[in-house]
């Protein structure tokens, strides 16, 4: 990389229209030969120095080397407005035991020319960082001032008498701004940047100081993100002691620099993304990954996860009232969209209330500072919602993490629920409007507003927490436990044991517990409401599941069902989406078929679309043969392993009925109709070979697989062994049903 920016920096000085220099030649003024004395470059001819480079080895390491009269006359045909000419002046200024103050000064001219084309960039789209784009940034770069600037920073201090020989504060938070900068405008320099191990490490090391932190922060953020291998958060200097001096504004923002580094990389490809591919990549990698093990750092931080529950349920102070909120976000949006924007501004706000008023320093002297020094109340408010998607999103991957039942009981300890529903009308969920605005983050594409951002991680922390865990009880307040205790009782069905087990003190207060309240707001979304379209297959993925997980084993949910939906075809249009309601009327039909002394059983059984359909066997292996058939072992993913379950769901009940023989029977006979002998049953010999290796991995949680269907997970992992049988004389074995000529169960599909 340094070769190459030598070679574009002496091409840049020749320039298209400069005749080269031979060694015959000499640059002459006036018929006299001219002595080039550049404050940076010293006596001597630019050509000589060269020739001297190439006898010594010792070549130039920076543009900044070059004589200055060079520079400067160069200077005036391609207008670097004098940057080559003000890096020499601040690299002469800089040495150990020099003015700081004069290089401080120099520093500040480079960062008001810089600042405009990085304001630029965040204003005008993100354009493409070229050099035609942002010249001046480039031409920083280009004749080494980022080096230079990383020289200063890392430069070990020694306390001097002089005031002026020490670097302060505001020397520091120039450099960084200025090494920002550059990051967001030039190709290639936050890459270099993060590349440089001992200079991201040093960084941390500015965040124990308040006045820097916000732009340390921000240039670790970009770093990061750009960063080929994920940092070691145990190894940045006393990792917990810097953590623990953050005030929750400092630690919110650190959020943001976390969430970097506690999530698996994003592999971009979705080959990648099949279960198979993962799981090769986790053999490979036995051990924990790095972000598991900088999770597990995280964890063992003092009061960490206490912290991060008080700061996703502290209010806002909502002086200007809820009615002029949504018309000032209106008017503030179309330039705030980030939250770099928004933190320099608040800060600046701090900065000048503290000055105005000795009293105090919190959010509500910002309410009382004269007008001058307020912001709109609804900039504090997207503020902290910025903030609170972060910290959801850390308490989110930790949820999901190796560590998860750990950080389950904290999160129930620290109340996180409870507070949560308290926040969730006066800002998690206030009254729906439509914005145009877009806040750009990951994706720039991405239709959404601050608000709605902090509405989807605020369903996926929800989901995360109640997924398949005993914790989901807290979203209820005593009320609705009660309730749920009643109707246990009325049906005359044991209470679950973890409903039994909730400590009472942990769970929702006020009259409606969590879950009843996004119930309530999610039945007044519009058609058109990100959170209730139809049009996204995620979204009717999970309307299909939900319906199962409402309907499953409940025959009055059946009974209602069909009084809207007295047809089978929505179920057989998506199956990949709709294989989780399968399962429920599957598993649903297999025990009221067994309750048929309850008159209103047998009165829903002969009356429901669904449940009548299902009871014909023919229906019922027709499912089967489509769910086995749309997947196979290279294409199974998170989203449509559920169809492999849900064909084990239906093989496990008939085997339960000693009906398996006649499925795999029909199952062949299905692939000689076909002309296809052999190819159904060979793919799903080879679906269960995965499913034996993939789900009794002693990492994955297969609890998840016994709560949803009731069907002890010994009797899937025996029902699974039973059909990879290897006597052929079996008639519980698929094998026993694949004709010699067809059989191709020797070749392993998870060795390719």
């Amino acid at each position: 990389t340094g070769r190459r920016k030598k070679t574009h920096i002496m091409a840049t000085l020749r320039g298209s229209q400069s005749p080269s220099l031979s060694q015959s030649q000499t640059p002459r003024t006036g018929g006299k030969r001219r002595k080039c004395n550049g404050s940076g470059g010293g006596n001597g001819n630019i050509v000589t120095k060269i020739i001297s480079c190439q006898i010594t080895g010792h070549g130039f390491n920076r543009g900044t080397q070059l004589p200055g009269i060079l520079l400067e006359e160069r200077d005036k045909r391609v207008q670097w407005h004098g940057i080559p000419t003000m890096l020499q002046k601040l690299h002469n200024s800089s040495h150990p035991n020099s003015d700081l103050s004069h290089a401080h000064s120099l520093l500040k001219v480079l960062l008001s020319q810089l600042s405009m084309e990085a304001m630029s960039f965040v204003t005008d789209d993100r354009k493409t960082a070229q050099e035609s784009t942002f010249p001046n940034t480039h031409t920083f770069d280009l004749f080494g001032g980022v080096d230079l600037l990383v020289e200063i920073l890392m430069r070990p201090t020694v306390t001097m008498q002089n005031s002026k020989n020490q670097m302060n504060d505001d020397l520091v938070k120039d450099c960084l701004s200025v090494l920002y900068n550059c990051c967001i405008c030039t190709e290639g320099v936050t890459r270099s940047l993060a590349a440089r191990d001992d200079f991201v490490l040093f960084l941390f090391t500015l965040m124990n100081n308040k006045k820097t932190f916000l732009q340390t922060a921000t240039l670790i953020e970009d770093i990061l993100t750009a960063k080929k291998e994920m940092i070691h958060l145990e190894g940045i200097p006393n990792l917990s002691g810097l953590v623990q001096s953050f005030d929750q504004q400092q630690l919110a923002n650190f959020c943001r620099i976390l969430s970097v580094t506690i999530s698996e990389p994003d592999v971009g490809n979705d080959d990648k993304h099949t279960l198979l591919a993962k799981n090769a990549q986790q053999k490979k990698n036995a051990s924990p990954s790095r972000a598991e093990v900088n999770q597990v750092a995280l964890l063992n931080i003092p009061g960490f996860i206490e912290r991060l529950c008080k700061l996703a349920t502290r209010k806002v102070s909502e002086a200007t009232g809820a009615s002029s909120f949504l018309q000032e976000l209106e008017d503030w949006y179309t330039w705030l969209d980030n939250t770099l924007v928004l933190d320099a501004l608040m800060q600046m706000a701090s900065e000048e209330a503290e000055q105005s008023s000795t009293e105090s320093s919190d959010e509500s002297s910002l309410a009382t500072s004269p007008q001058r020094h307020r912001l709109p109340q609804s900039m504090k408010i997207v503020h902290e919602i910025m903030y609170k998607v972060e910290v959801l999103y850390v308490l989110c991957v930790l949820l999901m993490g190796r560590q998860r039942n750990q950080v389950h009981k904290m999160l129930a300890e620290f109340r996180l629920i409870p507070g949560l529903n308290n926040l969730f009308d006066k800002l998690i969920w206030r009254k729906y409007t439509a914005s145009n605005h877009v806040v750009h983050g990951q994706n720039e594409n991405c239709d959404c507003s601050p608000e709605i951002s902090f509405k989807i991680q605020f369903l996926r922390l929800l989901q995360s927490f109640s997924d398949h865990h005993e914790n989901k009880y807290l979203l209820l307040n005593s009320q609705e436990l009660n309730e749920l205790s009643a109707i246990s009782m009325k049906a005359n069905i044991p209470e679950v044991e973890a409903l039994v087990n909730t400590d009472r003190s942990l769970v929702c207060d006020g009259k409606k517990g969590l879950l009843t309240r996004l119930l309530t707001v999610m039945k007044r979304e519009p058609p058109d409401s990100s959170f209730s379209g139809c049009t996204s297959r995620d979204v009717l993925q999970s309307y299909f599941d939900l319906l199962g997980e409402l309907m499953k084993f409940n025959i009055d949910a059946f009974n209602r069902f069909n009084k809207y939906v007295n047809t089978e075809e929505k179920i057989n249009s998506s199956l990949v989406d709709s294989n989780m309601l399968v399962r429920c009327i599957v598993l649903s039909l297999d025990r009221f078929e067994n309750q048929t002394e309850d008159v209103k059983v047998v009165e829903v059984l002969s009356e429901c679309c669904l449940l009548s359909y299902m009871a014909r066997v023919e229906n019922r292996l027709t499912f089967l043969f489509r769910l086995v058939n749309i997947i196979n072992v290279q294409t199974l993913t998170q989203e449509n392993v559920s169809c492999l379950n849900t064909s084990l769901v239906i093989l496990m009940l008939a085997r339960r009925r000693s009906k398996l023989p006649f499925y795999l029977d029909a199952l062949r006979e299905k692939e000689y109709a076909e002309k296809y002998p052999g190819c159904l049953l060979n793919n799903f010999h080879n679906l269960l070979r995965f499913w034996q290796r993939h789900y009794l991995n002693k990492d994955k949680d297969s609890t998840c697989l016994e709560n949803s269907s009731c069907i002890p997970f010994s009797y899937w992992k025996e029902t699974v062994s039973v059909l990879l049988g290897t006597d052929r004389t079996s008639s519980y074995a698929i094998a026993s049903y694949i004709d010699e000529p067809y059989m191709d169960l020797d070749t392993d599909p998870l060795e390719e």
